[in-house]
């Protein structure tokens, strides 16, 4: 069942109560957290930080993580390494190691004691085994993105390489979907993502929105004030960066980019003059760019997407692909416009028709609150209720 989001966000003693009431849910079982790597601070490392203020003496069960990676509120949990976790150069050579990833997941010890094992899965941390008399309840990110969906993003159309990978995909989608009957109860952070979990686990699942931080991301005093169009991704193929880019050379706009990856040398190659590239930047300078562009670009398809919600939550519009997590957080003709194809036409027609609008950031702010940490909490705190009942 899908669960509408809660009534807007009322602030810390909100966040507290929240945090209180899934502390309470667990009734003191003992609980152990899982997540498929700590290397890095990104939207799913900000979802299990909430549970590590909830559960501050839970362990926490990885593939392979480094404390110095992540935040404080995860470092302070004992980390439980996979045999692959605690090889020299794991943290940084991991993801050359995806056909072990599901053998290591199953060699991850999660204490004996463990009545709840709560997962935040996009990998295969909803693979790691409970304990017997545990309950398994796995927040799931999106099924294996690789093994199930975009394909040809991750690893191009060479036919030598299908011929080596496909086999190994098929494999990984054989233990996905067997691994998924260890999970006593799923729960989806968007229903893109829950229509997912039925089509490739044949399982149904809960909506429960990932919290924006509405603390750390606020309006500016001058919203728009930069005058310039921003773009917040990792510059990896199926985020469609060069998509926006391709347009914003045709509409001679300025564009800043934060964010960094491996497509990086080619996107600046295809940039033009009103194109920037800013790399990889502190929370705080990307909230103040927040407030200070014009707009907030978000050109591929998400499973749900943090960005689009920041940028709300700072008052500014959002032009964004009207398929995926997107049509879930942005409000049309709200907190935002739609483009309803990919390609480079559909979106500058959208930049333009976003850029002739009058917005009014204090509605578009008030559409972010609705999907505040403390939602997020009390939402979980109901499916630790189920599936513990």
């Amino acid at each position: 069942m899908t669960e509408p989001p809660l009534s807007p966000d009322a602030g810390a003693p909100a966040l507290a109560d929240a945090e209180a009431a899934l502390r309470a849910a667990a009734g003191g079982a003992p609980v152990c957290l899982g997540h498929d790597w700590l290397t890095g601070m990104r939207g799913g490392e900000r979802v299990l930080e909430h549970f590590c203020r909830a559960f501050p003496d839970a362990p926490i069960a990885t593939i392979v993580g480094d404390p110095a990676l992540v935040s404080p509120d995860i470092a302070a949990h004992p980390l439980l390494r996979s045999p692959l976790g605690r090889l020299p150069g794991a943290v940084r050579h991991y993801r050359g190691m995806l056909p072990l990833l599901p053998w290591a997941a199953e060699r991850t010890r999660i204490p004996a004691e463990t009545r709840l094992l709560l997962t935040t899965s996009h990998c295969v941390a909803k693979g790691f085994r409970k304990p017997e008399g545990a309950r398994h309840l796995s927040v799931v990110f999106t099924p294996m993105r690789y093994a199930w969906t975009f394909y040809e993003e991750y690893f191009g159309t060479s036919r030598a390489k299908a011929a080596l990978v496909k086999p190994l995909l098929a494999r990984l989608r054989a233990w996905d979907r067997r691994t998924a009957a260890g999970v006593d109860r799923f729960v989806a952070i968007s229903r893109h993502v829950a229509r997912r979990i039925r089509d490739f686990y044949g399982r149904e699942s809960s909506v429960v929105y990932p919290p924006v931080d509405l603390a750390r991301c606020t309006p500016g005093e001058r919203p728009g004030e930069g005058g310039f169009d921003l773009i917040v991704s990792a510059l990896v193929p199926y985020k469609k960066v060069d998509l926006a880019i391709r347009a914003y050379n045709r509409l001679h706009l300025p564009l800043k980019i934060v964010g960094a990856g491996g497509c990086e040398a080619a996107l600046r190659r295809l940039a033009g003059p009103t194109v920037e590239f800013l790399g990889r930047l502190p929370d705080e300078e990307v909230v103040d760019l927040y407030r200070r562009c014009r707009l907030l670009v978000f050109p591929g398809e998400e499973d749900y997407g943090i960005v689009p919600l920041e940028a709300q939550a700072c008052g500014r519009p959002v032009v964004a692909f009207g398929r995926g997590g997107a049509l879930e957080t942005v409000a049309d003709g709200v907190s935002g416009v739609f483009f309803p194809e990919q390609t480079e036409d559909a979106l500058a027609d959208a930049v333009e028709q976003a850029g002739r609008a009058d917005w009014d950031p204090a509605a578009i702010r008030a559409h972010a609150e609705a999907f505040g940490p403390a939602q997020f909490l009390e939402g979980m705190a109901r499916e630790i209720r189920a599936v513990l009942a």
